[in-house]
């Protein structure tokens, strides 16, 4: 049997280009049941940089499709990338199916990336790994034009009725009744004519699936769920009130029930696709609920509800059942069923306001599902509700909230919001509108000529109750044209002033061998750059002039990234990260950079040929020019110094005083001192190592191209100060003997309970600083340009907003997260906010009769990270002038003080009449 030739890798350029061209080619041939495959970002990310293609910068500018392609070989400095790894991405056991399973809170251009079908079959030919995970891509969308690749498809949780064993079934949302029969009896090699199956949601039948043509989307299956697969014995099925009652047991609701023709349907999946495709574009976020703390810290426990409704009562007080991750979705339903004019409007018959015709709107399904949904809230006595209807019909005219990931309170309301005005906008045909240039005219006329345009083609409940008018000033900074626009104001989202902080633990390396590694807690600004991170060591680790730091990102034992851009936003490292820092000379950008990685020997034939490093590589600096093999192995023993243990350290007359040599001894805990002077060090340096040492050290090419090279002591390497020479070196148990390697592995994550400094005192702000900022002047992002008609051309111009007219029902929005070309992040400071009294008049540029006080009434709250949040509401009761929890199913009563918490968001007042 002849031996396997090995292939020769193509060049970083020739791949870029194979890959782009297989990416265009499935981007013009999109089709539903098309194969995408889930690729680790970090994976996908060391590819982009070895082929040249800087992902972050096509973020930055917004354009996610366009690829730089590297026409300078010698300025990449990125290895080749070693064999897929998908291993971060699931949770490493296997189903009755043998498949893996994704991991519940990955985001996607976070945590992974989606590659076409012939994209993935290309890499995989090229670094093979794994492991594979190939997913759909699903028409999506009430007309189902558009598509979605499906990440998460359904999981269910079936239960077989007579003895109760469970399994998992994993299919698709579009999938068929009839295929999930087949699905099960396959699992369960049943047969298929004596089977029936119940969507037991909740532990209830509430339908028989019996309509094979229905999708799961339309049986309005969620994620989790289970279902109830029942035999036929002897003929005859299982009594149907042994398990439970039959149907749906929620209360019908004591009002004429909407009188739509339609059919409510639908359904999706938890986290259940991505919006985009391709390997470049960033998804929505995937964040799991988690415990709340502090929730409950103000109830008053001695009047707390018996139970998760208040029965006998008026109504109003009746909770959210959690569908999967849809705490978002009730605590921002809770705040708008409770708000008095949609209370009234809602209750009553508002089938003749439903504009069935508007092109914007829903047909009006998104207005009756919320107000069906409404009127089964304010039902007295009612139990817990699972607003599936409403869930569905929402997943199929607005695919971003399609599935069952974490979302966005507020953004859900502004949908809604606008969603439920176009279903109800009472102008049927819309007149042409015209914008006519204020020309030097009063405020108030122009101010009063837009909003009569606005409102002929804008009549709604929603318009009466939360739209009002802001001014916006636009001045160009050449010309001073001056541009005046009155704009329709829904909510406002107000910036939050912060100077707020974070800690992050980096360990600090030494580039010449002088000292152990040593953690180093420090504090920067939470939107602060790379260059924060190294003033803030400069002094904690007493950095001398003639010294810098190099940041880099260690992952898998290897180097992942460089982080020396000093204005790279550190907002991108997560807490989980291992951040290192090497003390180098502070010329080291005219030096060439040694890499020292490790592998064990006994490891390397047990992974076919293939280096398995450990440890956290070791970064010096080489002289300039050729250096000789004898250099480099100089260069790493002096790196390794400080890791030999007491045993190994060399004898009395190996050593000479530190007048003589000026450099100091390695510090080692190891190191028995009874032998030598602590003021002594080796002779000659690490030479003296050589008795001790027989380590091999292997150069690999800076692009990964070629075979490892042993480096020999007599032989001449070219180096640069543009390369980064990485070496490996092969460790065999002596050498694992004499040092100790403990030092190099188990690096502390960039913020742990267990180093973290010490808890400053929570930041505090006022609601009408954040207001004052939302309004004050400034000038215009460079990718947010204003056309100034005057000087033809966009310039940079100063803005200014101003409040002209504010609606009954204010919505403001604390804009707490944050979001750049790497990741999200959450201020959790604490905005002081009036629950009565919010006096608005100063504020309010136009002479309106109308008072501009306005009390509270609302609040969706968020507590916790992005990684592990979880949403509820406090809504006011003003028949009964008392505060309430809405923690999903639960309610329970507040105190008033209890409501001003920093996990305040959205907060909802409304006017006070005089």
């Amino acid at each position: 049997m002849g031996r396997e030739i090995e292939s020769v890798p193509l060049s970083p350029a020739e791949e870029a280009r194979i890959v782009k061209e297989k990416t265009d080619s499935a981007e013009s041939n999109l089709k539903e049941g098309a194969s995408f495959y889930v690729l680790s970002n970090r994976w996908w990310r060391s590819w982009q940089e070895y082929v040249g293609q800087d992902a972050r910068s096509d973020l930055n500018e917004g354009n996610f499709s366009h690829w730089e392609y590297a026409k300078k070989a010698s300025s990449v400095i990125a290895l080749r990338p070693g064999s897929i790894d998908n291993t971060d991405l699931v949770i490493d056991v296997m189903d009755e199916g043998g498949e893996m399973e994704l991991r519940r809170s990955l985001e996607e251009g976070h945590d992974y990336v989606l590659v076409p079908d012939d994209v993935w079959k290309q890499l995989f030919e090229w670094y093979k790994g794994g492991p594979v995970l190939p997913r759909k891509m699903i028409s999506d969308g009430p007309s189902h034009k558009g598509f979605s690749i499906e990440v998460y498809p359904l999981q269910l949780h079936l239960i077989l009725a007579n003895d109760n064993t469970k399994s998992v079934i994993r299919i698709s949302k579009k999938g068929t009744v009839k295929e999930l029969y087949s699905k099960c009896c396959e699992l369960l090699k049943l047969d298929s004519e004596k089977v029936r199956i119940w969507d037991y949601f909740n532990k209830k039948r509430h339908a028989l699936l019996t309509n094979f043509d229905q999708t799961l989307e339309d049986a309005q299956l969620q994620m989790d769920q289970e279902i109830l697969l029942e035999l036929q014995v002897n003929g005859n099925w299982p009594d149907e009130t042994s398990n439970s009652v039959m149907g749906n047991e929620l209360a019908l609701v004591a009002i004429e029930p909407s009188k739509s023709s339609l059919t409510i349907a639908g359904g999706s999946t938890y986290n259940g696709h991505s919006e985009s495709y391709g390997p470049d574009l960033l998804g929505s976020s995937s964040i799991r609920s988690s415990n709340m703390e502090g929730a409950h810290k103000n109830v008053d426990d001695a009047s707390e509800l018996p139970s998760s409704n208040a029965k006998g009562s008026g109504g109003g007080l009746t909770g959210l059942i959690n569908l999967g991750n849809t705490c978002f979705m009730n605590s921002a339903l809770q705040c708008l069923v409770h708000t008095p004019k949609l209370v009234e409007f809602f209750l009553q018959d508002y089938n003749k306001e439903i504009n069935q015709h508007n092109p914007l709107g829903m047909k009006g399904e998104l207005a009756r599902a919320f107000g069906d949904l409404l009127r089964e809230l304010w039902s007295p006595g009612k139990s817990p509700i699972a607003p599936r209807a409403f869930k569905a019909t929402l997943a199929r005219f607005a695919s971003q909230f399609s599935g069952y990931n974490q979302h966005d309170s507020q953004e859900l309301l502004a949908f809604l919001l606008d969603g439920l005005h176009e279903d109800l906008n009472r102008v049927i045909q819309k007149p042409y509108s015209v914008t006519n240039d204020p020309n030097g005219r009063p405020d108030e006329d122009v101010a009063e000529e837009n909003w009569a345009s606005h409102k002929a083609r804008n009549d709604s409940i929603i318009v009466e109750t939360c739209q009002g008018q802001y001014k916006s000033t636009v001045v160009c900074p050449d010309c001073s044209k001056v541009s005046v626009t009155f704009d329709p104001l829904m909510y406002m989202s107000l910036p939050l002033p912060s100077t707020a902080t974070r800690a992050m633990t980096i360990m600090v390396f030494y580039g010449d061998g002088s000292a152990l590694t040593m953690p180093f807690t420090v504090t920067v600004p939470k939107q602060g750059c790379c260059k924060d991170i190294i003033q803030a060591l400069h002094e904690p680790c007493s950095l001398n002039a003639h010294e810098s730091l190099l940041l880099a990102e260690v992952y898998n034992h290897q180097i992942y990234r460089y982080l020396d851009n000093p204005f790279e936003l550190i907002s991108g490292i997560k807490d989980d990260d291992h951040i290192v820092a090497y003390r180098l000379p502070a010329n080291r950008n005219k030096l060439p950079l040694l890499q020292l990685k490790h592998h064990r020997k006994d490891m390397y034939a047990q992974h076919g040929g293939q280096r398995k490093f450990f440890g956290t590589p070791l970064i010096t600096c080489l002289p300039e020019g050729g250096c000789t093999g004898a250099v480099i192995q100089t260069a790493v023993k002096a790196l390794l110094a400080p890791l030999m243990r007491a045993t190994a350290f060399p004898p009395p007359n190996l050593v000479k005083s530190k007048k003589e040599s000026g450099s100091p001894l390695p510090v080692n805990d190891d190191i028995k001192m009874e032998n030598c002077n602590p003021n002594t060090e080796f002779k000659d340096g690490p030479i003296a190592l050589d008795a001790v040492s027989s380590f091999s050290l292997w150069l690999i090419d800076d692009r990964g191209f070629g075979k490892d090279v042993q480096i020999e002591n007599d032989t001449t390497y070219s180096l640069t100060a543009s390369s980064k020479t990485v070496v490996t070196m092969s460790w065999s148990e002596k050498d694992l003997d004499l040092y100790d390697i403990s030092y190099l592995e188990d690096l502390p994550e960039v913020f742990k309970l267990g180093y973290a400094v010490k808890k400053t005192k929570q930041e505090t702000i006022s609601l009408f600083s954040c207001l004052e900022v939302f309004l004050k002047e400034e000038p215009l992002g460079p990718n947010d340009m204003w056309y100034c008609p005057s000087c033809k051309a966009d310039r940079q111009a100063i803005k200014k907003l101003d409040l002209w007219r504010l609606p009954d029902i204010l919505v403001v929005h604390l804009k707490r997260f944050s979001f750049n070309r790497y990741m999200k992040t959450k201020l959790d400071t604490f905005v002081n906010f009036p629950i009565h009294n919010l006096d608005l008049t100063k504020y309010v540029k136009s002479n309106t009769p109308d008072p501009h006080v306005y009390e509270l009434y609302a609040v969706s709250n968020h507590y916790g990270s992005l990684s592990g949040g979880h949403y509820t509401a406090y809504v006011k009761l003003f028949e009964e002038n008392r505060w309430y929890n809405f923690d999903d199913s639960h309610v329970s009563p507040v105190s008033e003080e209890g409501i001003k918490t920093s996990a305040a968001y959205v907060l909802f007042y409304r006017r006070i009449k005089k």
